[in-house]
């Protein structure tokens, strides 16, 4: 069987299936992605019935969001270690801490929401911080375990390069983003000034660049339509774990028999760098104090220019095997 026939043989069926029981071999994940299903229901509840606020905002909004968020990270993952062959005492390892850590991560910032105060950055007592440091020390260990399945899928063989290379950039992208929130943490210059004039402040960090948390924002994620808003690559970088993987699939669905798979890895490759682009980008344009809404001239032009940069790229690999069919054919 050719190169050519593999990559287009079976086009209807999802390139690289899992193992049927991959619920049974990861149950810290598993569990993990279950739980966050049941505090979204119990979350959405709260926003129905309990009418406080914080920072403008519905006060289990944000733990709506992030049972959300956590539970399609956690069900994308243990799909994804489904592929790595060996390293099982890594791959529980690695499970069990990001399992633990995003258990630990929800259940503070639900138990700050039913305060009615904030979860992140918040400095206004002794137990906040406490807090703060806590859910700080889990991201850490997060960041690591993640890592470590980064690690393993990069050195994992795969038999089709259009998935491997797409499974890669996807946690990769992921970890660029998660790196991201380390930006949040640092005080903005009017935290400064009251640290400096009071030696306190009740919150150090922020989400926003140029502007208070908690201003105008698009409707419920809340991103800064006034100013910049590191959450922005954060989510892009995050959401790249299940944007790679699509990306793949679609190019490996694509009916042009005169692509090989070499041809759709290639393809993959360039779409990975600029999915690293546009995280990048996003995070210039946060820490320039401008909303993703309103981007101005400069950021306009980079951004074409990457678009430029990119389809140029992947116009030669078409033109390449187009002339290779042509003179194939010759």
């Amino acid at each position: 069987m050719t190169e050519l026939t593999m990559s287009t043989s079976r086009p209807a069926r999802w390139p690289i299936s899992p193992d049927r029981r991959f619920w049974r071999n990861n149950p810290p994940l598993a569990f993990c992605g279950a739980v966050m299903v049941v505090v979204l229901l119990a979350t959405l509840v709260g926003i129905l019935i309990d009418p406080r606020q914080v920072l403008n905002e519905p006060a289990w909004l944000k733990p709506a969001k992030f049972a959300i968020s956590i539970a399609i990270y956690t069900f994308t993952l243990l799909w994804l270690m489904t592929f790595i062959q060996g390293r099982r005492r890594v791959v529980a390892i690695a499970s069990w801490a990001i399992a633990a850590t995003l258990v630990f991560e929800q259940a503070m910032i639900s138990y700050q929401a039913m305060r009615g105060v904030r979860s992140h950055f918040n400095q206004a007592t002794a137990f906040d911080v406490m807090l703060w440091q806590w859910m700080t020390i889990a991201i850490i260990i997060l960041w690591l375990a993640s890592l470590a399945v980064a690690i393993l899928l990069l050195r994992q063989r795969f038999a089709n390069p259009v998935m491997a290379w797409a499974l890669r950039f996807g946690i990769i992208i992921g970890l660029v983003g998660m790196l991201v929130a380390v930006m949040m943490p640092q005080a903005t210059p009017a935290q400064s000034e009251s640290l400096r004039t009071t030696d306190r402040s009740d919150h150090i960090g922020a989400h926003s660049v140029g502007v208070e948390d908690g201003g105008p924002g698009l409707p419920i994620v809340g991103w800064s339509t006034v100013g910049g808003d590191l959450r922005v690559p954060h989510f892009v970088g995050l959401h790249a774990l299940q944007g790679m993987p699509i990306i793949g699939w679609l190019l490996l669905r694509i009916a042009a028999p005169w692509l090989t798979l070499s041809d759709r890895a290639r393809l993959t490759v360039i779409a990975g760098l600029g999915g690293l682009g546009l995280v990048g980008l996003l995070t210039w344009q946060a820490l320039r104090g401008q909303s993703l809404v309103a981007p101005d001239r400069l950021t306009g032009l980079v951004f074409l220019s990457g678009v430029v940069v990119l389809g140029v790229a992947a116009a030669a690999v078409l033109l390449s095997a187009r002339r290779r069919l042509a003179h194939d054919h010759a």
